[in-house]
């Protein structure tokens, strides 16, 4: 059998017209815009949104990243992102190329040239490029890459349902970062689809209720306590963190007895009255259904929604030291 032949590009004109056949029949680019450092600014073309082959992050998956919400034209916890990946590039011995005010800088002008007033802001640390070994002692200077994503989501008021995952969880040095190696994430995820369900539940070594795959996860119990998984051997959530500064309202009204963070085994999860997902985009996700069996009465629970109309409350129109108006030129 005749081998076919590979095309060599010729020049960057060439290759570049190539590049751009990809994006003249997509109606609305999804991504309209990108911040590179290695190019030193703000990119429009989505055909030249890319990332050098020998960046430590694509071929050693040394990189740390983290994800902002652009909700009417205001970016939403952001602050409280950039320290986190900054938390996460420190664990990663990955030192940041700016200092935090350029970093937000450049985010807030990014989302400005991107004209995109409802997605999400997602941006990368890595440890840079300059060759192909496991060391990046090869490489000059860190890298930091940003894009903006123009897409639809709203608050969540259906309910999912959910597996025990079997895939391994990650060890607490990686879980507790938030690195660009999430096989184990997506494995785990996959897992669940082909299950039939939305995602998947992790639990840790001694059966304790870990997170899920890229959430974090709640229960109310009969009792009427809001119960979070600490954050020793997870990510700790940004919307997490804020749920918990914020759920306490329902305690003052009556509608919960308390609010905290504590160890919950599988079997006490199973039987409480509501079990939720928690993460940037839900903001909170009902679980109705956890291995085949109900969560309480195995409908969506008023206690769940509550605590997701005071999250979504409060990215639509909180306190400005939790949300940045983006100055749109």
């Amino acid at each position: 059998m005749e081998e076919s032949q590979v095309h060599v590009f010729s020049s960057a004109t060439e290759l570049v017209e190539k590049l751009h056949q990809k994006w003249n029949s997509v109606e609305k680019v999804p991504y309209p815009a990108m911040y590179s450092s290695v190019y030193g600014g703000i990119i429009l073309d989505p055909a030249l949104m890319v990332i050098p082959i020998d960046d430590h992050m694509v071929h050693r998956g040394h990189g740390v990243f983290d994800t902002a919400i652009i909700l009417d034209g205001y970016l939403y916890e952001l602050d409280g992102h950039i320290d986190r990946i900054l938390l996460s590039a420190s664990r990663a011995k990955i030192s940041s190329p700016f200092p935090k005010s350029t970093l937000r800088s450049i985010l807030i002008q990014l989302t400005s040239a991107s004209k995109c007033k409802k997605g999400t802001l997602r941006y990368w640390l890595s440890a840079g490029l300059g060759d192909f070994l496991l060391s990046p002692s090869g490489c000059p200077t860190s890298a930091f890459y940003a894009v903006v994503i123009d897409e639809e989501f709203s608050q969540c008021k259906e309910g999912v349902k959910v597996i025990t995952s079997t895939i391994p969880m990650k060890v607490p040095l990686f879980a507790t970062s938030k690195n660009v190696n999430y096989l184990p994430n997506v494995l785990s995820k996959l897992e669940a689809e082909e299950k039939g369900a939305f995602a998947s539940i992790w639990v840790d070594d001694d059966g304790y209720v870990a997170e899920g795959p890229n959430v974090n996860v709640g229960f109310v119990t009969r009792e009427k306590e809001l119960i979070l998984p600490f954050f020793d051997k997870i990510l700790s959530g940004c919307t997490a963190k804020r749920l918990l500064e914020l759920a306490p309202k329902l305690v003052e009204n009556g509608r919960l007895k308390s609010v905290t963070v504590g160890n919950i085994t599988v079997e006490e999860a199973k039987q409480a009255a509501e079990m939720m997902y928690i993460g940037s985009t839900l903001p909170v996700l009902p679980i109705i259904e956890w291995d085949e069996k109900p969560i309480g009465d195995g409908k969506v629970g008023e206690l769940t929604m509550a605590l997701s109309d005071l999250v979504w409350e409060d990215m639509v129109a909180g306190p400005e030291t939790h949300r940045i108006k983006v100055p749109y030129v």
